[in-house]
């Protein structure tokens, strides 16, 4: 392999180690001593085919939480999508963001 191929072979491979622990830092779990403020409803929009709606849920950015919409996630099959929502256990509050899981 000519050495400009190597070079851009290696950045090519670092670029996709970094976008791929953004994804994975991205669906880290959060953890409070308070819990999220109260749900809003959206309307659930009608049934879209090879689609699957996941609903909107308080989030937590920087030192706020932050309400993200509901939207269509494209259905992954053999799996079935898992609602992003808060619960507490010891008096700890915990997200899950959402995810597909078998």
């Amino acid at each position: 392999m000519h050495r400009p191929y190597r070079t851009l072979a290696a950045s090519l491979i670092a670029a996709g180690l970094m976008m791929s622990s953004a994804v994975a830092s991205a669906a880290v779990n959060v953890e409070l001593g308070i819990g999220p403020p109260p749900p809003r409803y959206e309307v659930v929009p009608a049934p879209r085919s090879g689609y699957v709606w996941a609903p909107g849920y308080w989030d937590y950015a920087g030192h706020n939480h932050v309400w993200r919409k509901g939207h269509w996630e494209r259905e992954h099959h053999g799996e079935h999508y898992v609602a992003g929502g808060w619960s507490e256990h010891d008096g700890k509050w915990h997200l899950d963001r959402g995810h597909w899981d078998h």
